[in-house]
């Protein structure tokens, strides 16, 4: 049986115009008035049979309706100065079979008072937007790439390269490093260069969560899991970086209880939230990160063996500053750069002493103790360049001694047998290094093959 259909009837749709737009105009292809509503008749103090029928820039004063018609070009919250003010309008091409007809034009705001009450109502909102946005950008996306992450050694290239070379990816990554090195910098340079980067970043320190409180922060809760849960539950880390990716900081100080849960998130990329009776499935990338010697944990049964193979699937070592002093000084002249926007100032240097002193030291805090000593210097400069006073190093963190154990005179040998003897012992080293491969040994000197070769059968390297 077939059902007629109700079509709206021709006054309620003019009713519905007037209720849904305060101020509305239709105009044909030549300009002329077909439709305006009371609304604007009202504004512009005219009557419909005033307006209808004639051209529109003769009824609304500076009207450009009639160039819309003609031209088909959206202009959308347009300025339009009118009866000694400005409102804002948007002006609409009318295409009816696919061809242009005429227009149609709205006012948004009939004056400025009336535009400075409605940003008043909306200010709020926006703020109140924006801070969670910056939040949001803040706490879940990375902030660094690969251009931040400054050195030239050849220890320090070597990590960067690799990290560029598996950052797209999707397997997990541990990153080794003393305390200070930049692991976590490597962690969001590693998500901003990858397929993920659009998605959440999000870092967990895993030594400043309560252990108690674990596994209800990675996984999250249900509404009443527990006595003090928020109402609604909440999620977890895991479920904040779904599609992203996770960097799980200090990992090695992670629970051993919870270490088992965590293997089985990597294992079957899904989680359970706590008080939950069903899995959640997730796409979580993991990035973790430790300062401690994981292979030893594990032989002492503080770390679990499956979970360290799960995560160590690309290991990058990522060196000491002390292993790489000839970038003390690029490093240093970010940090000041970025103290320079800190404190306001402009043009700070390091005096050739003060390079000299921040090279000899060992830097047992790494980068992040660069930074400290360089804002200390900052603090208590007198102007542009610092001094090694300036510096203020406490006693206890003396420079490394380069000193060169001197033989007993008796013992000394002619120079060039010296050399000789360290040439040779080099050699030997290199070449067992490289398994005997005579191309990687000498590249590993940084001579060619042939001059290998001859150094070999001047000092009877029979292994060569």
């Amino acid at each position: 049986m077939k059902h007629s259909i109700k079509r709206l009837p021709y006054e309620w749709l003019d009713e519905i115009i007037n209720l849904a737009a305060e101020c509305i105009v239709v105009v044909d292809h030549e300009g002329n008035i077909l439709y305006i509503n009371p609304a604007y008749c009202d504004f512009l103090k005219k009557t419909e049979n005033e307006a209808i029928g004639k051209p529109v820039q003769d009824v609304i004063e500076n009207s450009r309706m009639h160039i819309v018609a003609k031209t088909g070009r959206t202009e959308a919250a347009a300025i339009h100065p009118i009866n000694g003010s400005e409102m804002i309008a948007n002006r609409y091409p009318l295409y009816v079979n696919q061809q242009l007809v005429g227009a149609v034009g709205t006012v948004m705001f009939r004056n400025p008072q009336e535009w400075m009450d409605y940003s008043r109502k909306i200010k709020p909102i926006l703020n109140e937007l924006n801070y969670y946005k910056n939040r949001y950008e803040k706490e879940l996306f990375s902030k660094y790439h690969f251009g931040d992450l400054i050195g030239n050694s050849s220890l320090f290239m070597d990590a960067k390269r690799l990290a560029e070379r598996v950052s797209d990816s999707q397997s997990a990554v541990l990153l080794l490093g003393e305390s200070g090195t930049g692991k976590e910098l490597f962690a969001h340079a590693i998500h901003q260069n990858s397929r993920r980067r659009y998605a959440p970043f999000l870092r967990v320190n895993c030594a400043s969560i309560p252990e108690q409180l674990f596994e209800s922060e990675m996984f999250g809760y249900e509404d009443g899991a527990f006595t003090g849960a928020k109402k609604g539950g909440k999620k977890g880390k895991f479920e904040l970086a779904h599609q992203g990716t996770i960097f799980l900081d200090e990992v090695g100080d992670m629970p051993l209880h919870m270490q088992s849960k965590i293997l089985r998130v990597l294992q079957e990329k899904e989680i359970e939230r706590v008080g939950a009776g069903s899995p959640v499935p997730i796409d979580v990338r993991v990035i973790a990160a430790t300062h401690r010697n994981l292979e030893k944990m594990v032989r002492e049964g503080d770390f679990r063996q499956d979970l360290y193979y799960r995560l160590n699937v690309i290991k990058i070592q990522i060196p000491s500053l002390r292993e790489r002093i000839e970038d003390v000084v690029p490093i240093a002249g970010l940090l000041l750069k970025k103290l320079e926007r800190k404190f306001g100032f402009d043009g700070l240097e390091l005096s050739k002493e003060a390079i000299a002193v921040l090279q000899s030291y060992s830097w047992p805090g790494n980068i992040r103790e660069l930074e400290n000593v360089l804002e200390r210097a900052v603090n208590v400069l007198d102007g542009k360049r610092i001094e090694p006073k300036h510096l203020n190093l406490a006693p206890e963190d003396q420079p490394i001694q380069r000193t060169i154990k001197v033989r007993e005179y008796q013992s000394i040998q002619p120079l060039k047998e010296t050399i000789a003897e360290a040439e040779k012992n080099a050699i030997i080293e290199a070449l067992a290094a490289a398994d005997g491969n005579k191309i990687k040994a000498a590249k590993l000197l940084g001579i060619g093959k042939t001059s290998l070769y001859e150094k070999c059968k001047a000092y009877q390297i029979e292994q060569a």
